[in-house]
């Protein structure tokens, strides 16, 4: 069944107006000018990474296919620009037709990057290609943004499950973007039901301080929860006494009881506490969980401590501090003049400042060293030099319009984890550091 029959909010029948108002405007004029048809190569790529971050990891691709895919201007879409105006009768005309029936390349999902890495390539007329300008964008920096910030999680967690729980922290759509991210980037499973439905992550979840503060006592609240979940649920214990709630929590469930939540307060001192208790307690299977607007260096702090699994919202679907990447969308070629045969000329704008682009139609390969390990982002155009044939990143995900990169989201999970292992091992470092790989460009 498709979510947009059970009316929820996490589906739309057509991406078209995701969008800005200069890219239908630039349409019109391009129509008019007889330049519309060109054929444009544009690139998505970022100048640099968010301060301090070493790598760059690509999410959101599946949702920019979906996106692609449901880029057409309906009825009522049409009816909008007309009433306002937007556009002209001919662009209107135009617009009725469209489907994207160009070609689409980019790094695969999970994938990491660098500065000047050409993630994505979109190839086609000016008209179309240019339309798909910022629907790309806000997936590709929002997801990506998220994927970092689960990558670096995931590895001060050091192997220990870790739970998306942000959901009420962003905007509803956000939220399922955000959990599918965070799934790629490493993360278990997602309080998200939503996310959870579209994306088939694991969902988890219990109960809160409400469930507990409705009842009589906690010892209710603990009874009521195991009668109705079992005794391998987890029990939230900071409602009151930490002590006590643990306690209480074995009395009613048992040495049995799945694990213990903690939400508040000195984790560190409080796990340790919690964790010889509960072995005093005979309940020495029994897990621990913390949440408590966790972050990479909350998690870091919390390596030595006896915590099982983790929770984090705010911070995840917020990018740790960098909710975006910093990506953009420019033409860096395109034809000399109509028909596809025409060769293309590269272009790049020239700018005063951090501004500036490098035109022409770019391959991207990974130079590994004797050891297997990735020294060197390359980037070029023209041939792909023999020394790096077989290292190429980018994969074909639309050809003449056709997506035919679809996957399973375990894949781009998978393929994170294997590129990430793939890079030095400062790469994992949470200080303050340049990007782990550098960026060589090789002219054409």
């Amino acid at each position: 069944m498709d979510t947009a029959d059970l009316g929820l909010p996490v589906d739309v029948p057509s991406t078209a107006l995701f969008t800005d108002r200069y890219e239908l405007t630039m349409l019109q004029a391009a129509l008019r000018a007889g330049t519309a048809d060109r054929r444009s190569v544009f690139e998505v790529f970022t100048r640099r990474l968010p301060e301090g971050r070493r790598y760059g990891v690509v999410a959101g691709t599946g949702r920019v296919l979906d996106a692609v895919e449901n880029f057409r201007f309906e009825g009522g879409v049409l009816d909008f620009l007309a009433q306002h105006r937007i556009v002209d009768e001919p662009t209107l005309e135009w617009l009725a037709d469209f489907r994207f029936r160009g070609d689409i390349w980019g790094y695969p999902e999970g994938e990491v990057y660098f500065p000047g890495s050409p993630i994505m390539r979109v190839e086609g007329s000016f008209a179309e290609a240019v339309l798909l300008e910022t629907v790309i964008l806000s997936i590709l920096n929002h997801d990506s943004a998220v994927a970092a910030a689960a990558s670096r999680m995931s590895v001060a967690a050091g192997g220990r499950p870790l739970i998306e729980m942000g959901a009420r922290r962003t905007h509803e759509l956000a939220a399922v973007a955000a959990a599918r991210a965070a799934y790629v980037g490493g993360f278990a499973t997602t309080s998200d039901l939503a996310a959870g439905f579209r994306y088939n992550i694991p969902t988890v979840g219990t109960s809160a301080h409400a469930f507990t503060l409705l009842h009589d006592s906690e010892r209710d609240a603990f009874v009521a929860q195991v009668d109705s979940l079992g005794s391998d649920t987890t029990l939230l214990v900071d409602t009151f006494n930490v002590a006590e709630a643990v306690r209480t929590a074995v009395e009613i469930a048992g040495t049995e009881l799945g694990a213990v939540r903690i939400d508040s307060g000195d984790l560190l001192l409080l796990a340790h506490r919690v964790r010889q208790q509960l072995d005093d307690l005979g309940a020495k299977g029994t897990k621990i969980v913390v949440t408590s607007d966790l972050d990479e260096y909350a998690i870091a702090s919390l390596a030595a401590a006896p915590v099982d699994a983790y929770g984090v919202g705010t911070r995840l679907v917020t990018g740790s501090g960098h909710p975006t990447c910093s990506m953009v969308y420019k033409l860096v070629a395109r034809a000399e003049a109509a028909g596809r045969d025409a060769p293309l000329v590269p272009v790049a704008k020239k700018s005063m400042g951090a501004k500036t682009s490098i035109g022409g139609r770019k391959w991207a390969a990974r130079r590994l060293d004797a050891e297997g390990v990735a020294e060197a982002e390359v980037v070029g155009s023209g041939p792909v030099p023999e020394a790096l044939a077989g290292r190429e990143l980018l994969v074909e995900l639309v050809r003449g319009g056709e997506i035919v990169a679809r996957e399973p989201l375990d894949a781009a999970r998978d393929r994170h984890a294997a590129a990430r292992a793939g890079l030095p091992l400062s790469a994992t470092q949470l200080s303050q550091g340049d990007p782990v790989l550098p960026t060589e460009y090789v002219r054409a």
